[in-house]
């Protein structure tokens, strides 16, 4: 999707990892930024992950002072927060929704989710800190699910998504 009317089709989206200024100029450039802050106050679900998370966030520490926020989580985020390309890992977390077989988290230059304001329900933690978080239809993660074989996030907010959609129709 790179046009604004693509977006009034949109059910549900996924903003990926990559590179959260990048996405940041990509969105003004297309003129995305006003209809898709819109879309997610209106209650579009939507799954972020790393640099989406960092793009649905209310505030960005070590960011461009340019860098554009959508605020649809009340979170706070500091990209980069756990390291370098180099310095990228794996954990097993426990994801609250998930029961008790952990999941593999991919960490690869990712943010750390520093504040939560009252609406932001956490579901995982990884030191100490949030990295998995749900708010209204939207659900955010600080790592990259799409890079194990584990496909149970993904039905995670498919059916979060669901529900949303539901809960709004009615």
């Amino acid at each position: 999707m790179r046009q604004r009317d693509e977006l009034a089709d949109v059910d549900a989206l996924v903003l990926p990892g990559g590179e959260s200024t990048t996405m940041s100029r990509l969105l003004r450039v297309f003129a995305l930024e006003d209809p898709l802050r819109e879309r997610l106050a209106g209650g579009m679900p939507t799954l972020a992950t790393c640099a989406g998370l960092i793009l649905l966030s209310r505030e960005v520490l070590d960011g461009r002072p340019d860098q554009v926020t959508l605020d649809a989580f009340d979170i706070v985020v500091r990209r980069n927060a756990y390291g370098r390309q180099v310095e990228s890992f794996e954990a097993d977390l426990d994801v609250e929704p998930l029961g008790i077989a952990p999941f593999r988290g991919v960490f690869i230059r990712a943010p750390r989710i520093e504040q939560t304001g009252d609406s932001v329900r956490v579901i995982c933690r990884f030191d100490g800190h949030p990295v998995a978080v749900i708010s209204g239809p939207h659900m955010g993660l600080a790592f990259h699910p799409e890079m194990t074989g584990d496909v149970r996030m993904h039905e995670l907010f498919l059916q979060h998504a669901r529900d949303a959609l539901e809960s709004s129709a009615a």
